[in-house]
């Protein structure tokens, strides 16, 4: 498939998958006009951190990319799980990145205006847990002037941070654009309005997608805290009693709908973390059709769409995919993925 490498919304497309397996290509302003009165459309409104820092290992003088990868406490934003790597930038390949400094706890960072600590080591040589000392303001302070959006080789110009953030953003509180949501604009919401198609959000701090090692890629996605707002699972809970269908416009919105399931197919309002993989086998409560990005099989993102379909539709979709030209990665065309009768599963 053709990597998107640009923020280029306007030529879009949108290839749907219907309940019962038939497939069609759209452009994606068609989105518009695909859902019924009544039906619940979910998107994560979390705006995107400037998550990629260069600088220096103090202890040798080696140059240090940190990726902050995932909070250890969303309300305190100086201590974070985050992924090293060694000199370079974001033109070479993730997975082709040179290795970090040889780390060790305690250690000193120094990252433009900021410096980090690095409080523990996990279990794989890019994974850290890492502190910034201080309090709140100066964090986010320092993020704001050094920090760059995560960015991969498919897109070589350097990205603004307002390329990352999607109509919706409010709270900035993930570590890569929620990037489903980029498919969304004030005309198609405006058109679901006028059709009775409700919207609603909830904040989930979305994560990394790659990390540049398959073995810690197959870990994905970690731990991710979400916010459900009592507006949000409310209108859930009106749209099931109706028999109405929820869409949730990306991963992040599946995984944080899920992990707030009640047994009935409501969701739970508050604050929570999604924890596990969603994945076949997962019974889906609450999201019946997913938009989505152009996901490619061994991608932690293409693993929860076998929640919704089972691998031979998905196989075709993907040939779909190569056949119709689709772009892939997040600035690529949509998928509109509605789930289908799997038959008996278990878990989840």
């Amino acid at each position: 498939m053709i990597a998107a490498d640009r923020p280029d919304r306007r030529s879009a497309r949108l290839f749907v998958v219907e309940a019962d397996g038939t497939m069609r290509d759209l452009r994606r302003a068609g989105l518009a006009t695909l859902f019924n009165p009544g039906d619940l459309v979910v998107a994560n409104d979390a705006a995107t951190l400037p998550a990629s820092l260069h600088g220096t290992h103090v202890p040798s003088g080696e140059a240090i990319e940190i990726r902050l990868a995932g909070w250890l406490s969303l309300p305190i934003p100086t201590r974070f799980v985050a992924i090293a790597f060694g000199s370079g930038d974001h033109r070479t390949r993730t997975e082709d990145r040179l290795p970090p400094p040889p780390l060790s706890p305690g250690d000193r960072l120094r990252l433009g205006p900021l410096e980090a600590i690095v409080e523990r080591l996990l279990d794989h040589s890019r994974l850290l847990e890492l502190r910034f000392p201080g309090n709140r303001a100066p964090v986010l302070a320092g993020l704001a002037q050094h920090g760059r959006p995560i960015q991969y080789a498919h897109v070589p110009e350097p990205l603004a941070l307002w390329d990352v953030w999607t109509k919706i953003a409010a709270r900035p509180v993930a570590f890569e654009a929620p990037s489903a949501s980029f498919a969304l604009d004030w005309l198609t919401l405006q058109a679901w309005r006028r059709r009775d198609v409700g919207f609603a959000t909830l904040t989930h701090a979305a994560g990394v997608s790659s990390t540049g090692d398959a073995a810690l890629d197959a870990r994905l996605p970690f731990d991710e805290p979400y916010r459900i707002p009592e507006y949000t699972a409310m209108q859930v809970a009106r749209a099931k009693l109706r028999g109405s269908r929820i869409i949730a416009i990306g991963t992040s919105a599946v995984r944080a709908l899920e992990s707030a399931a009640n047994l009935d197919g409501s969701v739970r309002a508050g604050n929570g973390v999604a924890t596990g993989h969603i994945a076949r086998g997962t019974r889906l409560r609450v999201v019946d059709a997913i938009l989505t990005g152009v996901h490619q099989p061994g991608e932690s993102h293409f693993e929860l769409l076998r929640a919704f379909a089972d691998d031979a539709l998905l196989a075709n979709a993907s040939a779909a995919f190569t056949a119709y030209r689709y772009r892939a990665h997040e600035f690529g065309d949509s998928m509109l993925l509605n789930r289908q009768p799997l038959g008996p599963i278990t878990g989840g």
